[in-house]
């Protein structure tokens, strides 16, 4: 009987810990403390996306690896020091931008109300406005009607961390060549499911890539200097022949979604479906039943359901192992290290814009 009590008691215990901990992460939570922050950050976001589009990619990205990593805490903006490797030094993380627009927004919200909002909750915010702010054009009698992205809730509260480890971003982010297997187990370690996998997958629909991420599909696919016969054998000539041209291409920027990468859509899905897919772990969400049975219904069905069902995922992986209460710290700045500052003046800001259009 003692003994029965003292599982109710653990599970109990533990059941109260994560409903606690949930609690504390909650619309609106800094509507006293910092009122303005959220509109903001908003206000922000959509003043520099639509002349720079394709950091919507990157930042929704960023929020993505951090979340992998030990929780949304805001862990890959933290710089590598003499005696430990961060996560923003490591393989997965080397291709990541946008810190320097963290960094800003940052700043906006200590000049507003210092030491209150925290760089995880930033990066949450700062990836769902810059999605929303993102343009789907539709043409209908020459009146071109823009369409924004998916839009979902962000609960606040998110403490940042103090400890980033290389090895641990190496080991949680899934891998652009990781077949479903590896997916799925990366996914559930983190709480998400095959549905997950495939909506939160559905983010290439914007963006770029480098050669580098998937050459291998074209030049050596199993170490015989043989192509990935899972790869359109049409699209695979297309991309040696006008993009990678070589094995070696590492600079190279190719679109994840040809035609529509400023654009959050569907056609990601449709490419899968034509075996077009970018990433080997594009085209393994083919090889499942339950998966690609997902990815036909998504086509089939409106971009409104899959924004709605988009936006559930995202909402649920930006609760991934949180930090709150006294866990944690709110810092004071972003600790990003570039050479180049993307916001020093009106000059730079034009004409970076002009580059990552």
């Amino acid at each position: 009987m003692r003994l029965l009590q003292c599982v109710v008691l653990i599970v109990l215990g533990l059941l109260g810990s994560s409903i606690s901990t949930q609690a504390q992460l909650q619309l609106g939570s800094y509507s006293k403390s910092c009122p303005k922050a959220e509109k903001i950050v908003q206000d922000f976001v959509h003043q520099h996306i639509f002349n720079a589009p394709s950091l919507a990619a990157a930042l929704i990205r960023m929020h993505f690896h951090d979340c992998f990593v030990r929780g949304c805490d805001a862990s890959i903006l933290l710089n590598s020091t003499n005696g430990n490797q961060a996560e923003k030094d490591s393989p997965p993380n080397l291709t990541v931008t946008g810190f320097d627009f963290i960094e800003r927004v940052k700043s906006l919200l200590e000049a507003e109300c210092p030491g209150i909002v925290s760089c995880a909750d930033i990066i949450a915010w700062v990836a769902r406005d810059s999605i929303v702010a993102t343009m789907r054009i539709q043409t209908f009698y020459f009146t071109i009607f823009p369409i924004g992205g998916p839009y979902w809730r962000v609960p606040t509260g998110r403490r940042d961390v103090v400890i980033s480890r290389s090895s641990e971003a190496l080991s949680n982010i899934p891998p652009p060549f990781g077949n479903f297997t590896t997916l799925l187990r990366l996914f559930a370690n983190q709480g998400l499911d095959l549905k997950d996998l495939v909506l939160l997958s559905g983010a290439h629909t914007i963006g770029i890539s480098h050669c580098s991420s998937f050459s291998n599909r074209l030049y050596n696919f199993t170490s015989v200097g043989d192509q990935d016969p899972s790869l359109d054998s049409e699209c695979a000539a297309n991309l040696k022949a006008n993009k990678c041209k070589t094995p070696n291409d590492n600079t190279t920027k190719v679109e994840m979604d040809p035609g529509s990468r400023k654009t959050f859509d569907l056609s990601y899905y449709t490419l899968l479906l034509k075996r077009k897919g970018l990433f080997e772990s594009d085209a393994t969400l083919t090889t499942n039943p339950t998966s690609l049975a997902f990815i036909k219904q998504l086509v089939q069905g409106s971009f409104h359901n899959f924004f709605a069902e988009f936006a559930g995922s995202i909402e649920k992986m930006g609760r991934i192992n949180v930090k709150t209460g006294s866990e944690g710290e709110i810092r004071k700045h972003v600790p990003w290290s570039i050479n180049f500052a993307f916001f020093g003046c009106c000059f730079c800001i034009n004409l970076c814009a002009r580059a990552l259009l």
